[in-house]
């Protein structure tokens, strides 16, 4: 805060700044993102450098993005002489479905450096972004071993969120179908400066290759689950219809459905996330998607 104030700048909220300031906290981030000395680290937020410090000290390079350019000045000051470290000043995404190119080119640039090289995210990321980047990068080229951030905590719910529950989202299908994820630990506002309103959460994201290895297509997989939950109260084959009205029609929809299984006024939300992986793929056969 003292750094802010000498400054003369405060947090923005339209980036979704609220800085982790319990440095015990930060410790445990990086603890539990596993670093080592062969490992590339992305950092969304970069903020004042006081995680991207820490990861410096164990990583082999660290690229690491903010998006506020007077964030980003403080933090080349505060980084000099950190000669691992790459510091952009732009938007992390291209839009809310994509990683920004420059951003994933830095890190190709680092890895192609460092054959046998493994690229992780850790970050305490800003919560307006927090959705898309993690959700991005599990479709991304790299892809990385594992993602290790703050978010809020309802966030970690829905990640987590089970059939049937309001928390579960096309988000939930996603990261269950290509990740192992765990709640490292849930945090109060206390520990951030500005206090937001909500809890927050440490969560572990470890790519699964097996998990993945079910999908046939990620990125149909992706795109098809994003546009089921997108009316999620409505029956399954009503969205279907929707979605598929230029190349299904509805008695082959129908059908679809009774051959997987699926009862005809059966929703997303209520279907697991195999019988999901199931579905997508006998439609992708059906339309040669």
């Amino acid at each position: 805060m003292r750094r802010f104030e000498e400054a003369g700048i405060a947090p923005q909220t339209r980036h979704g700044q609220n800085f982790l300031i319990d440095l015990n906290l930060l410790d445990l981030l990086v603890r539990a993102a596993d670093i080592g000395p062969s490992d590339v680290i992305l950092e969304v937020g970069t903020g004042l450098g006081s995680l991207t410090t820490r990861l410096a000290a164990l990583a082999a390079a660290v690229i690491t993005v903010e998006i506020d350019s007077r964030l980003h000045q403080l933090a080349s000051e505060e980084l000099t002489g950190a000669a691992n470290v790459t510091l952009l000043n732009q938007d992390a995404l291209r839009t809310k479905n994509t990683i920004s190119p420059a951003v994933l080119e830095a890190v190709r640039e680092q890895l192609a450096r460092r054959p046998g090289s493994r690229f992780k995210l850790a970050a305490n990321l800003p919560y307006n972004v927090a959705t898309p980047i993690l959700s991005n990068l599990l479709a991304a080229e790299p892809l990385p071993v594992s993602m290790t951030a703050t978010i809020q905590k309802e966030l970690a719910d829905r990640i987590l969120a089970r059939p049937g529950t309001k928390d579960y989202s096309a988000l939930s299908v996603w990261m269950q179908a290509t990740s192992d994820v765990e709640i490292v630990r849930v945090m109060s506002p206390q520990v951030f400066w500005p206090r937001p309103k909500v809890q927050s959460a440490i969560v572990h994201i470890v790519t699964n290759p097996a998990k993945r290895s079910r999908i046939a297509h990620v990125e149909f997989f992706h795109t098809f689950v994003r546009s089921l939950f997108l009316h999620r109260r409505k029956l399954l084959r009503v969205v279907l219809s929707i979605n598929l009205r230029e190349q299904l029609d509805k008695p082959a929809i129908d059908a679809l459905l009774a051959s997987q299984g699926i009862a005809a006024a059966a929703r997303a939300e209520e279907l697991p996330v195999e019988k999901l992986i199931e579905l997508a793929e006998a439609i992708r056969g059906r339309t040669k998607a």
